[in-house]
């Protein structure tokens, strides 16, 4: 199972410091993520498939793509790299 800060890792394009501790960033992602995009993001954490993510999240396939890519963008954002890193 990946912790939620492998999980970022894998989806910022560049990263130049490490990231804060989990509890920490977990604290900031709260406060920039959306409840929706938070849980996606623990959910891929814990290697939930796609079809458990839609069901408990209520998405469509075309919803799920969206907020995906919305979280993806998100995460790439410099503000927001910068409150996650140390």
């Amino acid at each position: 199972m990946s912790t939620l800060n492998q999980e970022i890792e894998k989806h910022i394009k560049k990263l130049v410091n490490p990231l804060k501790a989990p509890e920490e960033l977990l604290s900031v992602l709260k406060v920039k993520l959306t409840k929706k995009e938070l849980k996606l993001l623990k959910s891929w954490a814990e290697e939930t498939s796609q079809e458990e993510i839609q069901s408990s999240l209520s998405l469509d396939e075309e919803r799920y793509g969206e907020l995906s890519a919305k979280l993806i963008k998100k995460l790439n954002q410099e503000k927001i790299k910068q409150a996650m890193c140390i």
